[in-house]
This record gives C-alpha cells, structure tokens and sequence, in this order.
C-alpha cells in the first residue's frame, strides 16, 4: 500500500513539473546560446560572429567541428545545470522529487 502511494505521489509530481521544466528548458537553451556566442568570438575566426555550418565549404573541417564540439558540450552542460537546479527547487517547493 505504501508503496502504491509513493508511486501515486511521484507521478504526480511529475505530470507539475512537466510545464515548469518546460520553461526551464527554453531558458536553458537561450542562455546557453549567448554563451555560445560569447566563446565562439573568442575561440572561432574573429571576423565570423557564428559558426560555421557543416556545409559551408569556405570553412574547413577543423573548423566546423571545433564549433560543433564546442556548442554541443556548452549546452549540454548548461541544460543539466538548469535541469537539477530546477529539480531542486521543485523538490524544496513540493517535497517530492519530479524524477526517478
């Protein structure tokens, strides 16, 4: 019975934070793009404000996924952080963990 009601109880909490980590998510991805932008002018050509595109033949390969690399760990890392800390303060807010 016990265990009935803390399944009860976690899938409701994750059916709240669905719209809230929703939000998180869109946040976390813009500001992962100004980061993004921000190191990319200071790693990447200084007269290109993005990176290239894989199919942009002026650039080389290198140069392509440098930039790949870069943007895919930056908002990795950012959606993870935004992602916990939103856990968390859910967590505080409900007392029930939205995952697991």
């Amino acid at each position: 019975m016990a265990l009935e009601t803390e399944q009860q109880s976690n899938t409701a909490a994750k059916i709240l934070y669905r719209p809230f980590g929703l939000v998180s998510s869109v946040i976390a991805g813009l500001v992962a793009g100004q980061i993004f932008k921000q190191v990319w002018k200071r790693v990447g050509n200084r007269d290109q404000g993005d990176p290239p595109g894989a199919l942009e033949s002026e650039y080389s390969f290198k140069e392509v996924v440098l930039g790949a690399l870069i943007q895919g760990a930056i908002f990795a890392a950012v959606k993870a952080a935004v992602s916990r800390s939103g856990a968390r303060a859910f967590e505080r807010w409900t007392g029930e963990w939205p995952g697991d």
